[in-house]
């Protein structure tokens, strides 16, 4: 699950006309692996390469337990939720977000082959669609361009920033599903996810900056 992570921003950038931003949504969307990859430059976590992993995804995601876990996902969801309450003043804002940086989790589960644990120890958990190419592939663009579509449908504005974004996602992952896999983990990749991360970010917020909500009437009203 890559781009499929960010469906749950979308939506809840669309239920919302108040802030936080689309790109905030974003990072919260993949704060859990924005963490997985940091702590993995400083060797806190770790993952190694291996083909036969899963159909898909040659990554062993032996240990990670501040991340994929449960509880830490938790953590950093009631981590993210107290900032964006705190700075935007509002508790529902602060809710929606924690949800989002928990339904990385939630959505992980579906396509990880048992590695995901409740509290960093065992029994690892997954679902394994990531061995079913036919389920995993649909699922993913399925769940992006429908919350891609309801964003749209609850905004307004021109079509070119949300196109150039989405066009962004394809590459990235057309790339994750198809480029040849690389021969070994370490930190090159490591920042290459989060360089990734981040330029959906930035697009992110460039999306959000130039939509607004649609209201009754015809009328709409920015909120960004």
């Amino acid at each position: 699950m890559f781009i499929g992570h960010f469906a749950p921003a979308f939506v809840a950038a669309a239920v919302s006309p108040e802030r936080p931003r689309l790109g905030a949504m974003f990072v919260a969307a993949q704060l859990v692996d924005w963490a997985f990859f940091t702590l993995a430059l400083f060797g806190i976590e770790a993952m190694r390469i291996d083909p036969k992993a899963s159909v898909m995804v040659p990554f062993d995601l032996h240990h990670m337990p501040y991340t994929h876990s449960l509880l830490g996902a938790g953590v950093w969801a009631a981590a993210f939720l107290g900032v964006v309450a705190i700075y935007r003043r509002s508790l529902r804002l602060g809710v929606l977000a924690g949800m989002v940086v928990l339904s990385h989790w939630v959505l992980d589960l579906l396509v990880h082959v048992p590695d995901l644990t409740l509290d960093g120890t065992p029994p690892k958990l997954g679902f394994g669609l990531w061995n079913m190419p036919w389920v995993a592939m649909p699922l993913e663009l399925g769940l992006t361009f429908g919350a891609f579509a309801f964003y749209l449908a609850r905004t307004r504005g021109p079509a070119g920033p949300p196109l150039v974004l989405v066009a962004v996602m394809l590459v990235l992952q057309t790339v994750n599903w198809f480029a040849p896999h690389p021969a070994a983990a370490g930190p090159f990749l490591y920042i290459q996810a989060l360089v990734a991360f981040a330029l959906l970010t930035v697009l992110a917020a460039w999306v959000g900056e130039n939509r607004w909500f649609r209201r009754r009437g015809g009328l709409a009203t920015s909120a960004w």
